[in-house]
């Protein structure tokens, strides 16, 4: 009898150490599979980073960039370039191909009269529809002509339609360029009148932003002496988008806005 109750007892107890590590090794487990969990998030997390394009400069000086889409007319361009003159304004424009090609003596006005010359594509397309190699040709082409015309090759690149992804930014950059979107758009395109325009380009502006118009919107020649005397209101110095960028070290952040890489918080 008593040799029974010793037998049971150590079989309880045998029961309790199979149970006590299958436990252990239940955890142990789990451990090891959410170690590999995180690092599977990580790596999807980095996988999916968004590369982007500078909306706005982070810029502790009161200064603004004005930029000019130019892709289709250009019979106010040169009264725009009056106006810019009269309030001392440099800025950039960003020239489609075809539009060189029509309006080459306008491109080395803009150019003779010290603005920049930005890369606007080759045909207009949507960039995230065309193969890596189309990306490129876009680039290329009408990078060729501008600096056949002006002498200068353009660094900055804005994507049509403000349409990227990954591709289009990063070959953009081997390319040379610094792709360039904007934080402040006047809507001009829109043809929504005069003060509405002034209103869009000229309420909430802050330093560091980027300013969107059109070369041949409709109302552009009438808005613009507003919009530059409210920019000299306000204090803002208006400098060309390269200018606006910064040197050194530097990183984009989850807005696009451009910054020191030393001011990033960590996360």
């Amino acid at each position: 009898m008593i040799k029974r109750v010793e037998q049971a007892a150590m079989t309880r107890v045998e029961r309790r150490r199979i149970a006590a590590a299958s436990l252990a090794a239940l955890m142990l487990l789990c451990a090891v599979g959410a170690v590999y969990a995180v690092q599977a998030r990580t790596a999807e997390v980095v996988a999916r980073k968004r590369e982007l394009p500078v909306y706005s400069v982070e810029r502790s000086d009161p200064v603004i960039a004005i930029s000019f889409d130019a892709a289709w007319g250009g019979d106010k361009t040169l009264k725009l370039l009056d106006i810019l003159d009269e309030y001392g304004v440099k800025t950039t424009f960003f020239v489609v191909d075809t539009w060189v090609q029509r309006y080459p003596e306008l491109v080395k006005e803009v150019a003779a009269r010290g603005h920049e010359i930005g890369n606007h594509s080759t045909t207009h397309p949507q960039m995230t529809k065309l193969s890596r190699d189309g990306i490129r040709q876009e680039l290329s082409t009408v990078a060729g002509h501008i600096e056949e015309l002006t002498g200068s090759r353009p660094t900055l690149f804005r994507p049509p339609y403000g349409d990227y992804n990954n591709d289009v930014v990063l070959i953009a950059r081997a390319e040379g360029y610094q792709a360039i979107q904007w934080s402040v758009d006047s809507l001009d395109w829109k043809n929504l009148g005069v003060q509405p325009m002034i209103d869009r380009a000229t309420r909430s502006v802050h330093s560091g932003d980027i300013v969107l118009f059109h070369n041949d919107s409709k109302y552009i020649l009438d808005a613009l002496p507003a919009i530059l005397k409210s920019y000299q209101e306000q204090g803002f110095t208006v400098i060309p988008v390269s200018q606006l960028l910064l040197t050194g070290e530097t990183t984009i952040d989850a807005q696009g806005r451009q910054r020191p890489a030393a001011t990033v918080p960590e996360v």
